[in-house]
């Protein structure tokens, strides 16, 4: 190859290679500069629902806690962390409706001992009514504010040939429970629930079930009986299943949240189950009365004969011979029994 077109080839080589390391430099230098958080000033912790509470909700200590806030949106009405004592504000009431999430207020509150506490505990259109128990109707002390229960009503009735027949049953369910004797709250010490006997409780109940809880104390014994967390769930699906609460279509999800809020804490007045002593002693069995086979209402049909209109009533009873099911058949002013099965 020719010198000089070696030499040139050489210097095109050199001059490109230069090119290359100027043009990385140029735009190693121009990329975009790297973006640097902003430090925001951090401010005190204060209380927040943990979850949505609406009007009449018990406080307690899993429906509350402390969360950073930031410092330049923090108001005096909040309650800070190191300065509200939280032993107070557990067993308040909530009196305005506080979404999850949102800052609770001191005017959001109820404290007991306050007027109008526990008028403020109270669902719309529900009321108070307060019962005596003792260590063995009470569940021995482990039913506490917040609770729900079923009443079970105990009494003697005359049973067969004047004995008594011991009977229980269990009246109303899913009742709310708001105090123990004057207390609205569960005593705690060393992070531990303390348990205590008490002497009365008072229940939320709507006016129908204040009047059935009132006369109730005069037939009998009345004891609680502690109802699971899981029960209210359960029943409030069958009340879906059932078509018993009807959530529209086009309802917002809060709207959906506090009608199904609502259904669950709802108490329930409907026809119980119950014991008798003959289910629990064979020698109560005696005092059982005779069970009788209900009988039919009448059935009145009109059938032609002989021209005259025939009513025919059709019962389950016994004749004189025949034992089983007859028919009734009157024709004009003559009324006769044919026992079924026959002609």
């Amino acid at each position: 190859m020719d010198r000089k077109k070696l030499v040139l080839l050489l210097g095109a080589l050199i001059i490109a290679v230069a090119t290359a390391v100027a043009a990385r430099s140029i735009f190693a230098g121009a990329s975009a500069p790297q973006a640097e958080a902003v430090a925001v000033p951090v401010g005190p912790k204060v209380l927040v629902a943990q979850r949505g509470l609406p009007v009449g909700t018990i406080v307690t200590a899993d429906a509350v806690g402390f969360q950073q806030w930031p410092e330049g949106l923090v108001q005096d009405a909040y309650f800070i962390d190191g300065e509200a004592d939280m032993a107070k504000l557990l067993g308040t009431v909530v009196r305005h409706p506080i979404t999850a999430g949102e800052p609770v207020t001191q005017g959001s509150l109820v404290a007991p001992g306050d007027r109008g506490f526990l008028a403020a505990a109270l669902g719309p259109g529900m009321r108070a009514v307060t019962v005596p128990v003792s260590a063995k109707t009470g569940v021995g002390g482990f039913v506490f504010p917040g609770d729900r229960v079923d009443l079970v009503l105990t009494q003697t009735v005359k049973g067969n040939e004047g004995t008594d027949l011991k009977t229980s049953e269990t009246i109303l369910s899913n009742l709310r429970v708001l105090a123990t004797d004057q207390s609205t709250t569960q005593e705690t010490v060393e992070g531990k629930t303390v348990v205590r006997a008490f002497r009365t409780v008072t229940l939320e109940v709507t006016p129908k079930i204040a009047e059935k809880v009132a006369v109730a104390q005069t037939i009998g014994t009345l004891s609680l009986s502690l109802r699971s967390i899981a029960d209210s769930q359960s029943d409030l699906e069958r009340a879906i299943a059932e078509g018993v609460v009807n959530i529209p279509d086009n309802a917002t999800p809060e709207e959906e949240e506090r009608l199904l809020r609502s259904a669950m804490s709802r108490p329930s007045d409907k026809a119980a189950t119950f014991v008798t002593g003959g289910d629990v002693s064979r020698f109560q069995r005696r005092s059982m009365p005779a069970m009788t086979s209900s009988r039919p209402e009448p059935v009145t049909i009109a059938a032609p004969s002989m021209g005259v209109p025939t009513q025919v009533s059709s019962r389950a009873g016994s004749a004189p011979v025949h034992t089983g099911p007859t028919v009734r058949v009157t024709r004009g002013k003559e009324t006769t029994e044919v026992p079924v099965g026959t002609r």
